[in-house]
This record gives structure tokens, sequence and C-alpha cells, in this order.
């Protein structure tokens, strides 16, 4: 009887201290054999914001997906779509051709698009928790579409923040640029909900009705058997 509070005291100090312990199978006349292949092994508590999956023997942290992670970025700032928008004009007068909510290495930003009354495309790092500019620059590279993304800017009736609050009825915005591939030109949106569900929505430039038929999940799952 000793020998058996003995070794579960020394197994349990062990896996206080993280270490690993070879359980031994006590017989009925005190003897004991070790279980060959059979650890007991004190796993590391999991870090915060992973899955911990057990299969018996192991701990396997698994990565949050990115429609998590992007609605964790979409609780975290403090400044909406409309809100750097508005804060970018602010440092470039002009017309705001797209947004995008990033982790930069400043931390979690707005990066802002902005063809300026200058002519010039320009580039502007907002902090989205506080809207103050961290950086910005002209955008030297052109490309052979620059004339028709110039247009559809120009034209367009709805700018980028009332866009962002149209879709916002979808989520969160955490994208959204000015698209001239459609027939009709439009600002394509990106949304995310609390849950993690994403999605891509298209708001027009002229009228800044948000077409419904467009509204999709970004991890678009044909589960039309289910």
């Amino acid at each position: 009887m000793k020998r058996q509070l003995i070794i579960a005291t020394a197994a349990a100090a062990a896996l206080v201290a993280g270490g690993t312990v070879t359980a031994m199978a006590v017989s009925g006349d005190g003897s004991g054999s070790a279980r060959s292949g059979s650890p007991v092994s004190a796993q590391p508590a999991a870090p915060s914001g992973t899955a911990q999956v057990q299969d018996g023997s192991s701990s396997i942290r698994m990565p949050d997906d990115d429609g998590q992670e992007d609605a964790r970025e979409a609780r975290a700032a403090k400044v909406s779509a409309p809100d750097a928008a508005a804060a970018a004009l602010k440092a470039v007068p002009g017309t705001v051709t797209g947004l995008d909510l990033d982790t930069d290495r400043p931390g979690l930003v707005w990066e802002a698009d902005v063809l300026g009354k200058d002519g010039k495309w320009h580039e502007v790092t907002l902090d989205a928790g506080t809207a103050r500019v961290l950086n910005q620059h002209v955008d030297q590279d052109e490309d052979d579409d620059d004339a028709d993304e110039r247009a559809t800017a120009r034209d367009a009736r709805t700018d980028a923040a009332t866009a962002a609050r149209t879709a916002a009825s979808h989520g969160t915005v955490t994208s959204l640029e000015l698209d001239d591939d459609h027939r009709s030109k439009a600002w394509e949106v990106e949304t995310v909900t609390n849950d993690g569900k994403e999605h891509k929505l298209l708001v027009d430039t002229q009228s800044g009705n948000l077409d419904t038929a467009t509204a999709q999940d970004t991890d678009d799952d044909d589960n039309d058997d289910d």
C-alpha cells in the first residue's frame, strides 16, 4: 500500500513540474512492472486564440481560419471604413478608390488608395484605432488599366464612404475597391460578421444600390446536395 502511495505521489509531482512519468502497474503481490510505450505526458496549456485537439497522447494546436481572424480584426478596429475614408481625404484631397483593413508592422491599420486632385495616385496608411496618418506616399506604378480606373473614379456618383455604409448591413466592412470589370461599374466590398462569415458585395457607383444577387460567402461551399 505504501509502495502504491509513493508511486502515485511521484507521478503527481512530475506532472506538476511538466515532466513525463512512466506508469507502473503494481500487482497484488507488491511487485511493479513498466508498461512499455505508455508514457503519461504533462502537456502545456495551448496559447490563447488557438484550438486544442486531444488525440489521446498529444495536444495539437489548430490555427483559426481566415474568417475568424478577419472577425477579430474587425472587432479590434475602432475606426470604421467610412471614417478611414474621411481621414484619408483629409491627408490627400481627391477620391478614395480602395480601402483595406490589415495587420501591418505598426499594428492594425487601414490602407487607403487615393486618386488625388493633383492627378497622382497616393497610398495612405492609417492607424485603425485613432485614424492617425502613419505613412503616405505617391504610388509611381501605373498599369494599363489606369485610364479606365481614373474614368470610373471621376464618373462615380457614390463615393467609398457611402458604399461602405450601404454594405455594412451585411457585417463590418474590411475591404473596398473600385471595380471597373463589371458591365455596370461598382464598388466591390468585403464584410465579415462576428461569427467569421465573410461576404462579397457590389454597390453600384451610380445609384448606390446594393446588388444583393452578388452577395456570397467567400468560402463558397457548394452544399446544394445537403
